[in-house]
């Protein structure tokens, strides 16, 4: 077989942006499969992705190399955008690379399977080592894949148990692999980069408590920052960095990593709208006339309208908006209170611009004036020890990050002596809980945190989006371990 028509005609493109060279007559065996990917992936860093996948297409339901690094691509355009269509996508090329790369696996029978254990030889040939590790890489993208997608799906008993087992029993010796071939000179260097970029700047911020290893993040980053200066995915996670750095201004000098984004986006979920409708409805009256939206429309109808089911399932952070709009409903709406606020803590936001004392002055201004206006209401509403709650966890979050931590204990002992009066948002409760131990381990207190966290995590079930805070609140407990008791 020969190499795919396109795959000549892009080779010059690959020698002037990415300085590597493949030869011009080329057949379809492995190694011209390898030099194929190496082209496709050096590609896609130079912003060429349509072109990348052109050049695999032909291929990847034949080559092991081809098939992988298809699926590749469409991962990482899946793990930036977080949008469920490009996931379900990206989710089923991976189905079908596994069934490409199974093809080229060498066949044992249940007699020569014990008698390679029993030997400790495998005697696979060349090409059957290769589709060894391409199928091994093509379950690590498929589990990536189902650990953002179906994890918060998952029962919770399923997800207490990953947390003893499969969460954080192999994160360690997976880590360590990742950065094993990371530093390695080989084609496989990229994928393990892309793969430890996304665990520190997103996995350990969301279901973490926020700590992910940004030093090593950079120095992951730098050489490719040198060879691909442009490349939006190179851009993309140097503005994520920057982000995480507090480094806001670096950021808006970062826009390239915008061209991931399609200019015309066809598919709009309801945690899109609803986070839309939040912004807007923190605005004044007169910039949101000047967009031309109706806030009250976006909420009654678009939000609950574009929700999605998986497996038969709602989406956690779905059923969170759509139960938040629907105060939206009635014949005389009552409105959210700093709900763009809300949602940035829910993200694990609070994290992030805490680093920045400007900003979070700033944001403590306005949720002070929410709480000024809650405390002035002549008719409050069924809603309102719920609004005063998040206003109090939100204000202690902004006063932890300036290191007032007494007022900050106050705003959360407040919250939690409201408990029996909240009638909508029981999650407030727990993630109070969880948030005044972190405080507590901030000051030393390791005993009175441990105390807190734990009781968030056993007193309390089924409240909107728990699934994320076992995560943080396991990651919190662990940080703890080896942690000396009691006050220092």
């Amino acid at each position: 077989a020969t190499g795919s028509p396109l795959s000549v005609s892009l080779f010059q493109d690959c020698f002037e942006d990415a300085f590597d060279r493949i030869p011009s007559t080329c057949q379809m065996d492995l190694q011209t499969a390898i030099q194929e990917t190496q082209c496709a992936l050096n590609l896609v860093l130079n912003n060429k992705f349509s072109q990348a996948l052109d050049l695999l297409k032909p291929w990847w339901k034949h080559s092991m190399y081809h098939a992988l690094s298809y699926s590749s691509i469409l991962v990482m355009q899946a793990t930036m955008t977080f949008e469920q269509k490009d996931i379900q996508t990206a989710m089923e090329t991976i189905k079908q690379a596994l069934q490409t790369c199974h093809r080229f696996r060498k066949r044992n029978s249940m007699v020569g399977s014990l008698s390679s254990l029993i030997s400790k030889q495998s005697n696979l040939q060349e090409e059957e080592m290769h589709a060894e590790l391409c199928y091994a890489e093509c379950l690590l993208q498929k589990a990536t894949l189902t650990f953002i997608q179906m994890l918060s799906l998952l029962p919770q008993r399923i997800l207490r148990l990953l947390e003893f087992i499969g969460f954080s029993g192999n994160r360690s010796f997976g880590l360590a692999q990742l950065r094993e071939g990371a530093s390695s000179q080989s084609l496989r260097s990229i994928l393990c980069v892309l793969t430890l970029l996304f665990y520190n700047t997103y996995v350990s911020l969301i279901l973490g408590t926020g700590e992910g290893n940004l030093v090593e993040a950079e120095a992951l980053l730098e050489p490719y920052q040198e060879k691909y200066p442009k490349g939006s995915i190179i851009l993309f996670y140097s503005a994520r960095i920057a982000t995480l750095r507090g480094n806001f201004e670096k950021v808006f000098l970062l826009q390239g990593w915008k061209t991931i984004h399609r200019s015309n986006r066809p598919h709009f979920d309801a945690i899109y709208m609803y986070q839309k409708a939040a912004i807007l409805s923190m605005m004044t009256e007169d910039d949101v006339r000047k967009t031309g939206e109706d806030i009250v429309e976006l909420f009654r109808l678009q939000v609950e309208g574009l929700k999605q089911r998986l497996a038969g399932k709602s989406i956690p952070m779905e059923k969170f908006a759509v139960r938040k709009s629907r105060r939206y409903k009635a014949a005389k709406p009552v409105p959210l209170v700093i709900p763009a606020l809300e949602m940035m803590y829910v993200w694990n936001g609070f994290t992030i611009v805490g680093k920045r004392a400007d900003f979070t002055e700033s944001l403590l201004v306005t949720i002070e004036k929410a709480e000024q206006q809650l405390r002035n209401d002549p008719n409050p509403s069924e809603f309102h020890p719920d609004d005063s709650g998040l206003v109090q966890m939100l204000k202690g979050l902004c006063l932890k990050h300036l290191g007032r931590f007494l007022q900050a204990e106050l705003c959360f002992t407040q919250v939690l002596s409201s408990e029996s009066r909240i009638r909508y948002d029981h999650y407030l409760i727990p993630f109070t809980l969880y948030e005044l131990g972190l405080l507590y381990k901030q000051q030393g207190d390791f005993l009175k945190a441990t105390t807190y966290i734990e009781k968030a995590k056993t007193n309390y079930k089924d409240y909107s989006m728990e699934s994320r805070l076992h995560f943080r609140i396991h990651a919190a407990l662990s940080s703890l371990k080896g942690s000396p008791v009691g006050t220092p």
